[in-house]
């Protein structure tokens, strides 16, 4: 897709490369739900885990486990399986028009109030990958007392894709 001044110059695919970035295997659900749903040009994704390098989840709870860095990383690997969630449903990442919202929870201690920080991870690799205009949306950042599988964080996005 070519956008009048493409701050992605050549596709997002290649900016990926180009950003060294490797996807992690599509996560298969861990429940009865789809990982990614379509609906007009709206790309509707589930929440994602953060997965690490190794393929293990990144656990623990920010303010007593994890520093915020170690938040943002975790974010950030969310992020990534996202990415790879909307490659393998839509064949290519350069379908993908721009990033409307990200909803991110926070696995976070009572004291802990640094929530849009340790979001600004996934934030940040979108903006990086789909360019400062296309890639950010709006956004929400909570806490929670808990995550699934006992996970640092857990997000959600909605993108808005070319159709057909």
């Amino acid at each position: 897709m070519a956008n009048k001044g493409d701050e992605r110059q050549g596709g997002v695919e290649v900016r990926l490369d180009r950003l060294g970035l490797t996807l992690p295997p599509p996560a298969a659900p861990k429940g009865l739900y789809r990982p990614l749903v379509i609906v007009g040009d709206l790309a509707f994704t589930s929440g994602h885990l953060p997965v690490a390098e190794d393929g293990s989840l990144v656990r623990g709870r920010l303010g007593e486990d994890l520093d915020q860095a170690a938040g943002q990383e975790a974010a950030r690997r969310a992020g990534l399986a996202i990415l790879a969630t909307l490659r393998a449903e839509l064949g290519t990442l350069d379908r993908v028009r721009r990033v409307v919202k990200v909803l991110g929870v926070v696995n976070s201690a009572t004291h802990f109030d640094q929530q849009p920080a340790v979001i600004n991870g996934c934030s940040q690799l979108f903006a990086d990958v789909f360019g400062p205009e296309a890639g950010i949306g709006a956004r929400s950042a909570i806490g929670a007392p808990s995550l699934p599988l006992g996970a640092a964080v857990e997000v959600e996005a909605i993108f808005q894709i070319e159709t057909g």
